[in-house]
């Protein structure tokens, strides 16, 4: 029998974090959260401040970097593609939905 551990946190969204907060939350390294911020994958809430604060956006694309690096092997540049390539299905996907949402159902005996 297999026994899985799964960490719970409870994200609100009108927190923010620093940038050893996402650190310690997605155990990724600073340096490598610094690199995903200049290649323009994970956005600070503020990127004119001195001090770099996300959103809980931020520390989910951080969570989902940690696992892509982890799973995949991928330096900094890999990961900025794949984030940028999720974020972008996630729109999409989002789109979709609304696009649905407007749209009449169409039922096969019309």
């Amino acid at each position: 029998m297999r026994i899985e551990l799964t960490e719970l946190f409870w994200l609100d969204q009108q927190r923010d974090f620093s940038l050893g907060d996402i650190a310690e939350l997605s155990g990724l390294p600073e340096t490598v959260l610094r690199a995903l911020v200049d290649c323009g994958a994970l956005t600070p809430v503020d990127p004119a401040a001195t001090e770099l604060r996300f959103d809980a956006d931020g520390l989910l694309a951080a969570r989902a970097a940690y696992r892509l690096r982890e799973d995949f092997a991928l330096d900094s540049q890999g990961l900025a593609v794949a984030l940028t390539l999720l974020e972008r299905i996630h729109d999409l996907e989002r789109q979709l939905g609304e696009l649905r949402a407007r749209s009449p159902r169409r039922t096969g005996w019309q």
